[in-house]
């Protein structure tokens, strides 16, 4: 079972990370396996992948014609690929080296059609004192309670997550719609491949926490400001996820629900036995949060002509 590993960047500035990003794919225990590199419309990165990694027998390097995005580069990847499996990690990610062998052993196992891991934060400085686990999906990590080992999900987070690449052409990859690219902040853009996968062939994803991936936390995603305006977007394209899906499941009513229920009165009853100045920022860290999302969600249904810009 040949395993197609793609990576997509597009600046000088995160060159650096990329580079381990690529360096932790290809010095993984499993084989056989190509890595296919997207470089999203950049020839002076395109140039520098080519002197580092195009005398590689198992690397594809492909330069975007011009800025397309992260999904369309991610879609890229996966044609341009030839084996049975496509699996993506960010360009500031790395793997551990058998995330693929726990990966396959999935697909090995099970006639699973997509199947995703653990994602593990780095932080490159000291992680905050007032940093929630419950909102480690803010910057691209598993929070608490995501899921059982071989649960089946929707989708897994962005730097750990597979398919078996013929399921992922044929509901049409990654939706250019969604995805990061240039000033648009649209994220989540793995939600809209599980829900095609589940609407169209009735398999969702397997997690497997044994294919981990560590995601590499610059220090600014450590301040406030920046994590409330990632908040804010991720409410924002919660709303669009609702426009382009609305007979997808619920998935953020589920997690508003532990989060209030679970997480906030376990948070508490600790706070009363053992009061602490962290375990209190920590605490209204989570209301901060979980308002600007809401924020985000409302302003994307007062401005429709933004949401119809954003998915333009």
């Amino acid at each position: 079972m040949k395993v197609s590993v793609v990576v997509c960047t597009y600046t000088m500035e995160r060159y650096d990370v990329f580079t381990e990003a690529v360096e932790s794919a290809l010095a993984q225990t499993y084989d056989p396996i190509e890595v296919v590199l997207v470089i999203d419309g950049n020839p002076e990165v395109y140039e520098h992948a080519v002197d580092d990694f195009g005398n590689r027998e198992n690397v594809v390097i492909h330069d975007n014609d011009e800025n397309r995005g992260i999904s369309y580069s991610r879609t890229e990847g996966a044609e341009l690929a030839s084996g049975e499996i496509v699996a993506f990690i960010d360009d500031d990610g790395v793997a551990e080296e058998d995330w693929i062998a726990n990966l396959v052993a999935v697909y090995e196992e099970t006639d699973a059609i997509a199947a995703g891991g653990d994602v593990r934060p780095n932080w490159q400085g000291e992680r905050p004192d007032f940093f929630p686990e419950e909102f480690y999906w803010l910057v691209g990590c598993v929070e608490p309670g995501f899921a059982e080992d071989g649960e089946e999900v929707r989708n897994t987070y962005g730097s750990n997550i597979s398919y078996r690449r013929e399921a992922f052409l044929k509901v049409g990859g990654y939706d250019p719609k969604t995805g990061r690219k240039g000033d648009k902040h649209l994220q989540a853009h793995e939600a809209p491949v599980g829900i095609r996968l589940l609407e169209e062939l009735g398999q969702g994803m397997v997690y497997t926490e044994d294919a981990v991936v560590h995601h590499t936390l610059f220090e600014y995603r450590g301040e406030f400001r920046w994590l409330l305006y990632r908040s804010f977007w991720q409410g924002y394209s919660k709303r669009v996820m609702d426009l382009l899906y609305p007979d997808a499941p619920d998935a953020k009513g589920d997690y508003l629900k532990w989060l209030l229920t679970d997480r906030v009165p376990r948070r508490i009853e600790g706070l009363v036995r053992s009061p602490s100045t962290a375990a209190v920022t920590q605490l209204g860290a989570i209301g901060a949060f979980t308002m600007a999302v809401g924020l985000g969600y409302l302003y994307a249904m007062v401005t429709p002509e933004l949401v119809e810009k954003a998915n333009a």
